[in-house]
């Protein structure tokens, strides 16, 4: 080996004291390098763990949603309108040479509905009417029924409520209203108007000549002053125009215009076979009633061959409470 040469280039053999020194030099270079890769990966395994340490944890929370449910404000109930009197129709013109029956000549001129009186007494008028039940009358009295007869126009809940009984009325107290001097074959017996039987009836002919109009009526004696509030009709001639009258006199008024004569509903359409009617005036005694009928219905008119009626099969009173 030439001098400075370290190594045999022909049979590799080193020059004395070269091998250690080499050898020193390489595990040297070997450790340093070991060393820096455990100090990365110990420096790359912090920084992971660094990372991984920093990050928070997120927590999901689901809250059910309350669905409140919308409020339904109550409509307020329509108010019933109040029932209007029917009107009274015009009356046709008489044909020329109709004459009333039973022997009367020219009749006499009548009106359609009766005008109505000044009252002779002095107070207020009371428009409350009283409630009662229609009951079923008999000869020597009046039975209240338990219930009100179909169409008479009661609620339900006055139904139910216990009532007076009817007035007691004398077999005799009813008769034929006939200012007009109307032949007295024209009307029935106005005594089963008062019977308690629905199936009889007073009735009263139609006057062919002056038809629909009337002017007659059924007067009931109560024979001593009496407080009344309702009148209940039963009648088979349903339409028939009516109006009630009442007098605190000893005897009755000639005329249905005697100023005597307190009218105590206005004229009023009998629209079914029962109607019940309150009267004004309850707070007052009277001692006649009457049930005035003005006008007749269409189906009562007749001819002059064979004149129409209308029928009043049942009348009763009730008592103010």
């Amino acid at each position: 080996m030439a001098g400075g040469q370290e190594w045999c280039l022909h049979c590799g053999a080193g020059a004395p004291g070269s091998l250690g020194i080499a050898g020193s030099r390489a595990a040297a270079t070997v450790l340093a390098a070991v060393l820096v890769l455990v100090l990365g990966a110990a420096a790359a395994a912090y920084a992971a763990l660094n990372r991984g340490a920093g990050k928070a944890r997120v927590v999901t929370t689901t809250v059910a949603q309350t669905t409140t449910p919308a409020t339904t404000t109550p409509s307020t109930p329509a108010t019933t309108p109040t029932p209007t009197t029917p009107g009274t129709a015009a009356t046709p013109k008489a044909s020329k040479g109709l004459l009333g029956l039973g022997g009367a000549g020219k009749p006499p001129k009548i009106p359609l509905t009766a005008s109505t009186p000044k009252s002779t007494s002095t107070g207020t008028t009371s428009t409350e009417s009283t409630k009662s039940s229609a009951g079923t009358s008999t000869g020597a009295g009046t039975t209240p029924s338990s219930t009100p007869p179909a169409g008479s126009g009661e609620r339900p809940e006055e139904a139910s409520e216990e009532k007076p009984a009817a007035i007691l009325l004398d077999t005799n107290a009813a008769e034929t209203y006939n200012p007009y001097g109307y032949a007295s074959s024209w009307f029935g017996d106005p005594s089963l108007a008062i019977d308690g039987d629905t199936a009889t009836a007073w009735t009263a002919q139609v006057n062919p000549a002056t038809a629909p109009k009337m002017a007659v009526g059924l007067l009931i004696d109560l024979k001593a002053k009496q407080k009344v509030s309702a009148l209940a009709l039963v009648t088979s001639t349903p339409g028939m125009t009516v109006q009630v009258y009442g007098a605190l006199v000893q005897s009755a008024p000639t005329s249905i215009t005697d100023p005597a004569w307190t009218p105590l509903t206005g004229p009023k359409v009998a629209k079914k076979k029962h109607m019940r009617l309150s009267l004004r005036d309850a707070h007052k005694a009277f001692t006649f009633i009457t049930l005035w009928i003005s006008k007749a219905p269409s189906s009562a008119l007749g001819t002059a061959q064979a004149p129409g009626h209308v029928d009043v099969n049942e009348v009763e009173l009730f008592p103010t409470r």
